[in-house]
């Protein structure tokens, strides 16, 4: 019952985020219209702001003046929502993939009726993603993703057992061949080469394995004159750990409640990395931002979906580093009208941005979700 709920709470927020970046996109675009069927002629009043229609459509505020009231329309409204964006999605689509820079420059220029609007693609994208990766295991909030995990160190726990024991008898046998090397006579130098590989690995492993090792967490003296005698960290730590599934519930719903803030976050970077441009503004940057996170979000679908179908997790590894740098260089070559170099350099620059602000949102999410 637990599994249906969750399963209904997903689709539930694909649905809404569909309707609602539907909205969103005709707000933007100005039509209250967004899609209806061919209406009554001129003459007749408008519905929604009372002035007579001079065609099928009113002048004043788009609404159309042929309106349906019955369960057929409503079903036909939300599948347009959800599933077409009255067509502008796939025009969109493709453009954000493969010609992000056109995409962005269009738009910023003036072409938006064709396009789905940054800020609605955004918003569905961001839906869907959490609605597909909160599948996976890593957020799964059953028993099996915890059990799952706890094999996964048990295993790691015990292979580097086995190689620290293999590593001190190799130790052992070496020690020995250089005190008969010695005795005799013989050379040391090979044997000392070996022992101080061995002895350097086996200080590798007896890190591993302490980090690995159950309640190792590091106390930071940040006390703030807790009554428990406990820092605000630990405290943190500590109820994380008693509920791990509901820190990993609270971060997936905190997640998509304030992605929105990466928008902002970012602008004032991107900004420094245009500081000397005077015709590219904030709204140029931030069309830019939401077009951006929006291909990131979809990507993630599309990797999540990759490894659910079997693909190798290498293969999906190897697309998360090589596809993202691409299509922000591009992005900024043909959004901006940048030469190769400045396109270049700045696609470093941002990466470096991304890992700033993805880390500090990250951690915002880890305090969220470790909340009382």
């Amino acid at each position: 019952m637990g599994a249906m709920g969750e399963g209904i709470e997903e689709v539930g927020a694909v649905v809404s985020g569909g309707l609602a970046a539907r909205e969103i996109d005709r707000l933007g675009r100005g039509d209250a219209a967004a899609h209806g069927h061919e209406g009554e002629g001129a003459g007749g009043a408008c519905a929604n702001c009372g002035t007579v229609r001079v065609g099928s459509y009113c002048h004043s505020c788009g609404q159309t003046g042929h309106l349906h009231r019955n369960l057929h329309a409503l079903i036909h409204d939300i599948a347009h929502g959800v599933f077409h964006f009255e067509g502008r999605i796939w025009h969109t689509l493709p453009l954000l993939a493969f010609r992000p820079g056109e995409l962005t420059r269009r738009y910023v220029q003036g072409q938006r009726v064709r396009f789905v609007s940054p800020m609605a693609l955004f918003l569905f994208s961001v839906f869907l993603m959490f609605a597909v990766v909160s599948n996976l295991p890593l957020w799964s909030s059953g028993k099996h993703a915890t059990a799952g995990g706890a094999l996964g160190l048990n295993q790691a726990e015990t292979q580097i057992a086995d190689e620290l024991k293999e590593e001190r008898e190799k130790l052992s046998e070496l020690e020995e061949a250089r005190a008969e090397a010695v005795q005799e006579g013989g050379k040391v130098a090979s044997i000392d080469t070996k022992l101080a590989k061995t002895r350097k690995d086996i200080a590798q492993l007896e890190m591993a394995q302490k980090a690995l090792s159950v309640g190792s967490v590091p106390k930071i003296d940040l006390d703030l004159d807790s009554s428990d005698g406990k820092n605000w960290l630990e405290r943190k730590v500590e109820h994380a750990s008693k509920n791990p599934e509901l820190m990993l519930y609270k971060m997936k719903s905190s997640g998509y409640k304030y992605s929105w803030a990466l928008i902002p976050i970012s602008l004032p970077f991107i900004w420094l990395l245009f500081a000397f441009r005077r015709d590219v503004g904030f709204y140029d940057h931030a069309v830019f931002a939401t077009y951006s996170l929006s291909f990131m979000s979809l990507f993630v679908v599309a990797l999540s979906i990759a490894l659910a179908l079997g693909v190798s997790a290498n293969w999906v590894t190897l697309a998360a580093m090589i596809v993202p740098p691409i299509h922000m260089y591009k992005q900024l070559k043909y959004g901006y009208g940048l030469g190769r170099f400045g396109a270049t350099w700045r696609t470093f620059a941002l990466l470096m941005v991304v890992s700033i602000t993805s880390s500090l949102f990250l951690m915002w999410l880890l305090y969220l979700g470790s909340g009382d």
